[in-house]
C-alpha cells in the first residue's frame, strides 16, 4: 500500500516536470532567436540633457554614419565644438556656429551601422555660448533604425 502511493507522487511528479521542461526549453529558444530582445521594441528617439539650450529635433541612421538634428533653444549663438558618442568610431569634428534658434545637422561618420540594425547610443556635445564663452558639454541618448 505504501508503494502505490510512492508510484501515485512519483508519476505526478514526472508529468509536471516533463511539462516545466518544455515550457522552460521553448522560452530558451524564442530569447535565443531574438524574440524576446528588448532592443526590439525600444521607440526611435533623440534626447539631449535639459538645461543646456540644445534640443534634439531629429535624427536618422544609414549605412555611413548617423545624423543628428540639433537645434538652440537660447536667445544667443551657441559654438558645437565637438559631437561624440559611445562609439569610438562614429564621431564629428570641426567647428559650428549655431545661430540662436537656429538648427543644424551633425553627421557623425565612421561608423557603419547595417540595413536592419537598431542603433543606440549615448552622445555628448561639447559647445560654448555666446561670443566668449565658457566650454561646457552636455548628453543625451538616441535611438533609431537603419531602413
Amino acid at each position: 500500500m505504501f508503494h502505490k502511493k510512492g508510484q501515485a507522487a512519483m508519476e505526478f511528479l514526472m508529468t509536471y516536470g516533463w511539462a516545466i521542461l518544455v515550457v522552460l526549453v521553448a522560452i530558451g529558444a524564442l530569447a535565443y532567436f531574438g524574440v524576446l530582445n528588448p532592443d526590439r521594441f525600444l521607440p526611435e528617439k533623440c534626447i539631449i540633457s535639459s538645461g543646456s539650450g540644445l534640443f534634439c529635433v531629429d535624427q536618422t541612421a544609414d549605412a555611413t554614419g548617423i545624423t543628428i538634428r540639433v537645434k538652440n533653444i537660447l536667445a544667443e549663438s551657441v559654438t558645437v565644438t565637438d559631437v561624440s558618442t559611445d562609439t569610438p568610431a562614429c564621431a564629428w569634428t570641426g567647428t559650428q556656429a549655431i545661430a540662436a534658434d537656429g538648427t543644424f545637422d551633425f553627421a557623425l561618420t565612421g561608423c557603419t551601422p547595417a540595413s536592419g540594425d537598431k542603433v543606440k547610443a549615448d552622445i555628448t556635445i561639447a559647445y560654448s555660448k555666446g561670443a566668449a564663452g565658457l566650454a561646457k558639454t552636455t548628453t543625451g541618448s538616441i535611438v533609431t533604425t537603419v531602413p
